[in-house]
């Protein structure tokens, strides 16, 4: 009940840490879908997102596709996804982050790849197949931080490889 109407009850809502498999899974779907598919081109089947949009701005859109990219991440550790199956998620996310950030090329890539929805399709896939998660958290938090580490070693590879392709660019005009 609220302190200044007593008829009005506030709805107890769920935070994210403790919502149920499917509604992560929903929650999940959805960020892929906005950062791999929410922009469609008119009279083509032919669809990009927010990743490839925000990976125009040179290395700091790369950062923030990898971001949201590793909540995916993130979600897939909480749900105990087998360290294989994380491991190609990262993978596909590594690929994206890695190759995303060639200008030029990278963005075209960042609309075609959707290593999003493939993560989201593998997460679902394990949802589907495994049983109803048990209450045991043994591995989540180690596979989790072991996941953004390497994710956080990916994105500063990239950042290291827009930087030498630059500097490679820059020297070959000035020549």
């Amino acid at each position: 009940m609220s302190r200044t109407n007593p008829r009005f009850r506030g709805r107890s809502s769920p935070t994210a840490l403790d919502t149920d498999p499917a509604t992560r899974a929903r929650n999940v779907r959805a960020l892929a879908r906005f950062l791999d598919n929410s922009i469609s081109i008119p009279g083509t089947d032919w669809r990009f997102g927010f990743d490839a949009v925000v990976g125009l701005v040179p290395v700091v859109g790369d950062l923030i596709g990898g971001s949201l990219s590793a909540y995916i991440l993130l979600e897939a550790a909480r749900a105990e996804v087998p360290i294989l199956t994380l491991a190609r998620m990262l993978a596909n996310v590594g690929i994206d982050t890695l190759v995303g950030s060639v200008p030029a090329l990278g963005d075209v890539f960042d609309a075609v790849w959707k290593s999003n929805m493939k993560n989201v399709a593998l997460l679902e896939r394990h949802l589907t197949v495994s049983a109803p998660p048990t209450h045991e958290r043994r591995g989540v938090i180690g596979s989790a931080v072991l996941a953004m580490i390497a994710l956080v070693l990916i994105v500063a590879a990239g950042f290291a490889m827009s930087i030498f392709l630059a500097r490679l660019l820059w020297g070959l005009k000035t020549r």
